[in-house]
């Protein structure tokens, strides 16, 4: 079994591997323990990627608003991501002390007792209910709404907790929703457990559960789960969810959770027993590489969707933020109160925008000049002065899942007129998101938490154009994470700290993490302009999503309906009305 190594007597080859389990693919790096250098890097696409449509072997149409994976598309990242990200780094694999990986959250999967995932049991490989349910799975949405109202007609403590509202992404609404489509599936799980466990599991060979995903997707606060009362009012059945499927022993971030076993040192290439690391959240982890994990330091990882992750001092009771993820007692870093919020869509909005509607001439130029679609409409809205455009977006696309909790919401634009360019909209719907991230950040600060600075990682951090509208929007400084593969080297990080390279993560953070100052400032005209653009996309989000109006949620339902054929006829049954 690889040695322990210590802060005082890191040898100069000590490396350690992070993955990263992302939405489409996953990404492992090397770094050297001493520095925090990366030495390496690859990335290994999901051959599945998300489900949305149809199983892997076909089938009938999925419903509406699910997403899904195969589980055996993580295990093909250890084969083929960490042996190559070692082959790149040149490191010798004698040389690795530790293995750390990150998942995104809530990723969940039902499994037997010794962790085979129930897609890979006899007779549910057909079943949708048998496969992973990505993050953003929010066809749990009743369940979710059933669930919050039962908390607050009770009065449940652990509510306040979730900014008054869980999420249809987590462990409980999906599990409940588990139970009411597939029964026998549900049965038949023995297990109900985040991927970010699972795929430690897989490494080393024990059932581990971490702090981080049983706190803020798993409902578990003050060292205990939701009751069996509780859960039986929601349905009989359910009574025994958490103590069944969900409830075990949680390991603190930054421990050792086991030693790789002969079959995952196969997979990877490491030596069996190298020291494995408690599972965590890819947004949580990502505060170890970007050196903010000390108190009013928020991190915004910005991609496809965002989520924005702080620590706080440790004291008697956390504050309560509205429409917050969750705020968990050594969520992050054991010792401080962890705090997650978040936006469901970002880089996937601007990218639908770009994909599917800003072709023509706009495509074309930019194929001509040897750049993206995104580079170019970025290149165009840049310098502009900010409202020149006359539109305000609500980045709701995705749903929300910070302030307001509701995926039920979807997108709007206000302002369209014939004049409107492709670079118009696509500037609105990048102010719309920062516009989104400034209602998360004054949420935490008139709650009482107060954001000392905003620092960002992620693909997005490489865009001027987005950096500038950010700093401009939310009038301060940007920050600006070191790494560009943040999650997979905060991974790396956790496992310096679970070989025992340094006392804890933030002693590993400081030595090993890293972000540049000040990298954006803000301009304070444009910052003005942008306060009374704020006010409009205010008064539109509190309309929209606070009760003065329910149109968004009517078109949702109306839309659910049509796709699961209770709508306006289409197709041939149209040609048949209109002969």
């Amino acid at each position: 079994m690889t040695a322990a190594v210590n802060a005082h007597n890191i040898p100069d080859g000590a490396v350690v591997v992070g993955v990263d389990f992302g939405t489409l693919s996953g990404r492992a790096v090397v770094l050297r323990v001493r520095d925090g250098a990366e030495l390496g890097a690859a990335e290994h696409p999901y051959p599945h990627a998300v489900l949305t449509d149809r199983l892997p072997g076909g089938g009938p149409a999925l419903p509406p608003d699910t997403a899904l994976q195969v589980p055996e598309d993580y295990r093909e990242v250890l084969r083929r991501a960490v042996p190559a990200a070692l082959a790149d780094a040149g490191a010798d694999p004698a040389d690795v002390i530790g293995i750390g990986t990150d998942f995104t959250a809530c990723t969940v999967l039902p499994t037997t007792a010794d962790g085979t995932p129930l897609c890979e049991v006899p007779g549910f490989a057909d079943r949708p209910h048998a496969y992973a349910k990505l993050w953003k799975h929010h066809a749990a949405q009743p369940e979710a709404d059933e669930i919050n109202a039962l908390a607050a007609e009770r009065g449940e403590p652990w509510l306040a907790r979730y900014g008054g509202k869980i999420s249809s992404e987590w462990e409980f609404a999906k599990g409940l929703e588990l139970l009411r489509e597939d029964p026998e599936a549900y049965g038949r799980a023995d297990r109900w457990i985040e991927a970010a466990d699972w795929i430690v599991w897989e490494l080393c060979g024990r059932e581990t559960r971490n702090v981080s995903t049983a706190g803020y997707k798993g409902i578990h606060q003050d060292g205990a789960w939701p009751t069996r009362d509780f859960l039986a009012a929601l349905d009989p059945r359910f009574a025994s969810f958490a103590e069944d499927k969900i409830a075990f022993p949680l390991s603190p971030q930054g421990e050792r959770a086991g030693g790789l076993t002969a079959r995952a040192a196969a997979w990877t290439g490491l030596p069996e027993g190298t020291p494995v690391a408690v599972g965590t959240i890819d947004a949580h982890v990502t505060a170890a590489s970007a050196d903010t994990v000390a108190p009013g330091e928020m991190l915004a990882i910005m991609g496809t969707s965002t989520c924005h992750v702080m620590n706080a001092e440790a004291g008697a009771a956390p504050a309560e933020v509205p429409g917050m993820c969750g705020v968990v007692d050594g969520g992050i870093v054991p010792g401080l109160w962890g705090y997650e919020a978040g936006q469901s869509g970002v880089g996937d909005i601007f990218a639908w925008f770009a994909d599917s509607f800003a072709g023509g001439a706009a495509s074309r130029e930019a194929a001509e000049n040897g750049e993206s679609l995104h580079d170019l409409l970025s290149r165009r809205a840049t310098g502009r002065p900010p409202g020149a455009h006359g539109l305000v977006a609500l980045d709701w696309h995705s749903g929300n899942r910070s302030v307001l909790v509701d995926h039920d919401l979807s997108g709007v634009i206000a302002g369209l007129t014939l004049a409107t360019r492709p670079e118009d909209v696509y500037a609105a719907l990048v102010e719309a998101t920062a516009y989104g991230a400034r209602t998360i950040v004054d949420a935490f600060e008139s709650s009482g938490v107060p954001v000392h600075g905003f620092t960002v990682a992620g693909g997005l951090k490489r865009n001027p154009f987005v950096m500038g509208v950010y700093a401009d929007v939310l009038g301060r400084p940007l920050h600006l994470a070191d790494s560009d593969q943040a999650p997979a080297a905060g991974a790396a990080i956790h496992a310096a700290a679970a070989a025992g390279a340094y006392p804890g993560i933030p002693e590993a953070s400081a030595a090993m993490g890293g972000r540049t100052r000040d990298a954006v400032l803000p301009d304070p005209g444009r910052t003005a302009a942008y306060d009374r653009l704020y006010a409009v996309y205010t008064d539109l989000h509190d309309h929209f999503g606070r009760g003065g109006s329910d149109a968004l949620h009517r078109l949702r339902a109306i839309r659910n309906a049509a796709l699961n054929g209770g709508g306006a006829p289409a197709g041939a049954e149209h040609e048949e009305r209109i002969r």
